[in-house]
């Protein structure tokens, strides 16, 4: 991927995911790290090294956003500030990439996009991943018919908990977590990208245990309360009249159900895991399980690529696929299925996308 002229990048939120975008940034040439800012001026610093003498550590968001060095805002914050900090960043003028989800809720995900489009910015949002070989050699495989017409996929995300390995897992058990919130952007994305929006979902779900205890860590053996459901499945009626199933749960200890698998009227295809860049993908066509070459998608990712899309969009006077309008969708069905489990009926997906374009073939 390559642009005219750098986009310059300054990153708010230098927490552990900021490693991964600086492992990536670093080799590619449509964007430039120049400014980064965290609460923690060390955290900041420790960016600033990584990325090079020339990246500032500035004090803070508003005064990031004013510098004339930053094109961009790569907005890696905890989840209750993304819509602060994308608003923030384009009432000064700058282009934001976020990490999942875009916003809260439905309200801020809205007055963030409403903003982008009035002051004819752009905005992306994580998760990228699916951009990379995996999925989008999936995707080529049903694009060019493999699969015959598209019926049917399923979906899994089954842990036992984040309790077992986060020292601090707390926050994944209050409102605003859970594994739909948590992991379902991931395969959802995916879904979208291989079967396009979705207009109708029904769902159920559960919270087995109402206390949980931390398994790892100064903490180990502390117990907390369980805030929200944990086992969450759905229905997804996608536009195009394939239905998907999806599982997410933290109450599962040990499972061998598939990642992801789409299954059309000639054959089945298997999705490797959405969070991850690649992976191999199978098809079976009524004999046995075999192989796809890689064929499509960013070769070599990792998170970032999004933001090197956007960067490279702009160049190219073309939409970006990691987009807030996707990002926005895909949280309206995460809202809508959860309302779904709790009204115990199905109820439309009110909100829609375009499928994104995808990433050409090799």
């Amino acid at each position: 991927m390559t642009s005219s002229k750098p986009l310059n990048i300054g990153i708010v939120g230098a927490g552990k995911i900021s490693g991964a975008y600086l492992s990536t940034l670093e080799r590619l040439t449509s964007v430039r790290l120049t400014a980064v800012t965290d609460l923690d001026r060390s955290r900041a610093q420790g960016v600033a090294d990584q990325g090079g003498g020339a990246v500032a550590v500035v004090p803070s968001v508003a005064d990031l956003v004013a510098r004339d060095d930053v094109d961009a805002v790569l907005n890696l914050t905890i989840p209750a500030a993304h819509a602060d900090v994308a608003l923030a960043a384009l009432g000064a003028g700058k282009h934001v990439y976020g990490e999942k989800p875009l916003a809260a809720n439905r309200e801020e995900a809205d007055a963030v996009l409403i903003a982008a489009r009035e002051a004819g910015l752009r905005i992306g949002c994580a998760p990228d991943t699916v951009l990379g070989t995996g999925t989008q050699t999936a995707r080529k495989a049903v694009d060019d018919g493999l699969i015959g017409r598209p019926v049917a996929a399923t979906a899994f995300m089954t842990t036992a908990g984040h309790e077992k390995w986060h020292p601090d897992p707390e926050f994944y058990y209050q409102p605003g977590g859970g594994p739909l919130l948590d992991m379902g952007p991931y395969y959802l994305s995916a879904l979208v990208h291989l079967l396009g929006p979705v207009v109708k979902v029904t769902g159920a779900s559960s919270r087995p245990r109402t206390e949980r205890a931390i398994g790892s860590g100064p903490r180990a053996g502390h117990t907390f309360p369980v805030e929200i459901d944990t086992h969450i499945t759905g229905v997804l009626e996608h536009a195009d009249g394939a239905l998907s199933t999806l599982v997410m749960s933290f109450d599962i200890k040990a499972a061998r159900l598939p990642r992801i698998e789409v299954h059309g009227t000639d054959a089945s295809l298997s999705v490797p895991d959405p969070n991850g860049f690649d992976g191999t993908v199978e098809i079976h066509r009524g004999d046995a399980w075999e192989t796809l070459p890689v064929s499509a998608g960013y070769l070599d990712a990792g998170r970032g690529v999004g933001l090197a899309d956007l960067a490279d969009a702009l160049a190219d006077d073309r939409p970006h696929r990691a987009s807030a309008e996707l990002a926005a969708h895909v949280l309206d069905i995460m809202l809508t299925l959860m309302d779904a489990a709790g009204q115990g009926r199905a109820l439309p997906v009110t909100s829609m996308c375009e499928r994104p374009a995808p990433v050409g073939g090799h």
